[in-house]
């Protein structure tokens, strides 16, 4: 398998194992006029095995969708074919359009325009909560 250095790019590092195609479709990775290399069940020292995501193009990417998904993850940007910056991402404190509220007496069910924000309100237990009727979000 040969998988060429990124030029200008992300790499997406650390995926749980198994979890880059979730990744990549919430993502919209496949809609991408770039390529984009998935590397699943690689070896790795920290994690054993780790999945691991190249776009070979410098793209936006919402990061809290990427921290709620899989917080562990390692963000690299490479620019001209160097790590410009690295980060680490937690748990946002805050997601939106990312979870939709279930509850269907929530003030989203009836006015959709509004927009689905969900507060972390338990760290340790990923608890998301709607911000407008308290329901929490379900895994």
């Amino acid at each position: 398998m040969i998988i060429n250095p990124i030029t200008n790019g992300i790499v997406l590092d650390h995926i749980k194992p198994g979890g880059a195609m979730h990744i990549y479709n919430v993502l919209k990775l496949g809609n991408l006029g770039c390529t984009v290399a998935m590397i699943m069940n690689a070896d790795s020292v920290k994690m054993g095995k780790k999945d691991i995501i190249k776009i070979f193009d410098l793209i936006d990417i919402n990061l809290d969708i990427i921290g709620y998904l899989d917080p562990g993850i390692t963000v690299s940007i490479i620019r001209e074919g160097v790590l410009a910056k690295r980060i680490h991402l937690e748990l946002p404190d805050e997601v939106r359009d990312v979870i939709k509220c279930r509850n269907p007496r929530c003030i989203t069910s009836i006015e959709q325009e509004l927009p689905q924000i969900f507060k972390l309100t338990n760290r340790e237990q990923r608890t998301y909560r709607c911000i407008y009727c308290e329901s929490k979000a379900k895994d």
